[in-house]
């Protein structure tokens, strides 16, 4: 079984609304045409990489190409999961827990985006929510950031929410113009401290090693077998 060489298929995160997992490809396959559909409004663009920009047929096959290379490069040194997010069955967007050289850095990285219908919800705090208990919780990290173009209100609120604070400003272009963006950053003890959204983890025991957190595990408060 897939399972047996590739642990990760069997990674669940679980919050009281929603769970987040690696996708089949049917279900990829379905989140590409959920970004299809919009994610932001046209004049906006949220992101550092203008991928929304494309049109709605090379979106989908960025999508699915995303996912599929995210999955071939994953390595202790490397990594990034791209999870997607299900309420009460329903995919409503994708959320990514990323790190470099974790064993040795303990530090993660998080992007995120919603179906323009589930906007607003507070799903992205619960999502993101999600993935700061696995980094933390299930791998052991000591911190995480993330990172926000100004007028990005929405992301800076989650990661508000959450705990993070100011960790500098990068100068970047996108679409042909300069942008800010916010860099923010979350401590293991601020993490503890603002830990408010109950999340229950399964299967990572067997995924541990694969994401460069091998050993014992570093905090309480899930179920991480």
């Amino acid at each position: 079984m897939l399972i047996d060489h590739w642990p990760l298929a069997g990674l669940r995160l679980r919050t009281p609304r929603l769970e987040l997992r690696l996708p089949d490809d049917e279900e990829l396959a379905r989140l590409a045409e959920l970004a299809a559909e919009g994610v932001h409004p046209p004049e906006e663009m949220p992101f550092l990489v203008p991928w929304t920009d494309r049109p709605p047929h090379e979106q989908r096959l960025a999508t699915i190409q995303h996912h599929w290379a995210a999955r071939s490069s994953l390595a202790p040194g490397g990594w990034s999961l791209n999870l997607v997010v299900f309420e009460d069955g329903e995919l409503v967007g994708t959320q990514t827990l990323a790190a470099r050289d974790f064993p040795v850095l303990r530090e993660t990285s998080s992007g995120s985006w919603l179906g323009l219908p589930y906007q607003g919800r507070g799903i992205g705090t619960e999502m993101r929510a999600a993935v700061l208990e696995l980094a933390f919780a299930g791998l052991g990290a000591e911190h995480s950031v993330s990172g926000a173009i100004e007028g990005n209100a929405a992301s800076l609120r989650v990661s508000a929410k959450l705990g993070y604070v100011d960790d500098g400003i990068a100068r970047l272009v996108v679409r042909g113009r300069p942008v800010k963006e916010r860099r923010l950053r979350l401590t293991r003890e601020r993490w503890l401290a603002r830990r408010r959204v109950p999340v229950e983890i399964e299967g990572l025991e067997p995924c541990r090693a694969l994401l460069g957190a091998a050993g014992p595990k570093a905090a309480s408060g899930s179920d991480a077998g």
